[in-house]
């Protein structure tokens, strides 16, 4: 098998889980919302992180655990304060009505983007140190081959995500969707934070 579809392969058994950010590209999805710049953040953060991998980054990383102890605990926090907004959000829940519906700043859908990113240990070890760890498996140019592949697969499932989640827009209509989304968001990310600290 070729190095660059064995990165996709690999790269997107990692990422197509239900996981904080991944319900954060949903939701955007589904509201419209700054749609483009959440895929393209998402997308370009992982092809960083992966070519940090591919370039070394992933033994750094192992050899200071005190780094990813201090991630780990700001991640949960992080994402305990969100598992409670969407809990709120589920109690109240709201519908999609682009006519009314005034979107989210964007400076603030970024800022959200980037943390659901970066403050997940799961990601640095996903993307610097897994994928890196088998790109590293490749001789030189194998490996970055294996990079570009896992890269294609972050923005492949990104996009589709992103703009596909859109096309559910009329079963969103409905507040008890949302309820239901929110929900379930509350519980996947509350879920992760004690993970975290477990």
């Amino acid at each position: 098998m070729l190095p660059a579809t064995q990165g996709f392969l690999a790269s997107a058994g990692l990422i197509v889980a239900i996981g904080a950010q991944n319900a954060f590209v949903l939701r955007q999805g589904l509201r419209r919302e700054h749609v483009a710049v959440v895929v393209a953040l998402c997308a370009a953060s992982d092809a960083l992180l992966i070519s940090a991998g591919v370039a070394g980054l992933g033994g750094v990383v192992t050899a200071h655990p005190t780094a990813l102890t201090v991630t780990r605990v700001v991640g949960a926090a992080f994402l305990l304060v969100m598992g409670v907004t969407a809990a709120r959000r589920a109690w109240r829940p709201g519908h999609l009505d682009p006519a009314t519906s005034a979107p989210t700043g964007r400076s603030g859908v970024v800022l959200a983007c980037l943390a659901f990113t970066f403050l997940n240990p799961h990601v640095y070890l996903d993307t610097v140190v897994l994928l890196g760890a088998m790109a590293n498996q490749h001789a030189d140019a194998g490996r970055w081959l294996f990079a570009i592949g896992a890269a294609g697969a972050s923005v492949t499932w990104f996009t589709a995500l992103g703009f596909g989640a859109g096309r559910l827009g009329p079963v969103f209509a409905r507040p008890q969707a949302w309820r239901w989304l929110d929900g379930g968001i509350a519980v996947v990310m509350v879920g992760l934070a004690v993970t975290l600290l477990a």
